[in-house]
């Protein structure tokens, strides 16, 4: 069936249920899972609020590359409790559909399974959301959740 599956988190609880059920698809599969969690590069309002937020200190980049670490491994611990042997987690940072997307392509997964809503930005909710941009980006079938 499927010969290597991407699912993409966030840590929202639409990203907790897409995980189980990748868990799923991959122990029926028996196929490796591995998990992406994205991360944007910060706007100029973003980084103007990152002055008032005395207890984050240092480059909000790396504030956030740190916060997508510990979701990336939240999500190895909920796929290891599904039974699921040595799932990967990948930190990336860009455009969130077009990484994964790029991503799955560039790593071989036939297909990807993501949550239906997540922790998207404004611009999500103006533009539609990830889980909508992907599965018209992308080549392999897209299991939303």
């Amino acid at each position: 069936m499927f010969k290597s599956i991407l699912a993409p988190f966030d840590g929202s609880e639409n990203g907790k249920r897409a995980l189980q059920k990748a868990a799923e698809l991959a122990l029926l599969c028996h196929a490796p899972l591995s998990i992406l969690t994205v991360y944007r590069h910060h706007s100029m309002l973003e980084a103007s609020l990152s002055m008032v937020r005395k207890d984050e200190p240092g480059n909000l980049d790396d504030v956030m590359r740190g916060h997508a670490r510990e979701v990336a491994e939240l999500g190895k611990q909920i796929l290891r409790e599904a039974g699921v042997e040595a799932p990967r987690a990948f930190v990336k940072s860009g455009p969130t559909a077009r990484t994964i997307v790029r991503f799955a392509a560039d790593h071989g997964h036939d297909v990807i399974v993501i949550g239906s809503r997540g922790m998207g930005s404004i611009e999500d909710y103006l533009l539609g959301s990830v889980s909508h941009k992907v599965t018209g980006m992308a080549r392999c079938p897209v299991l939303v959740v």
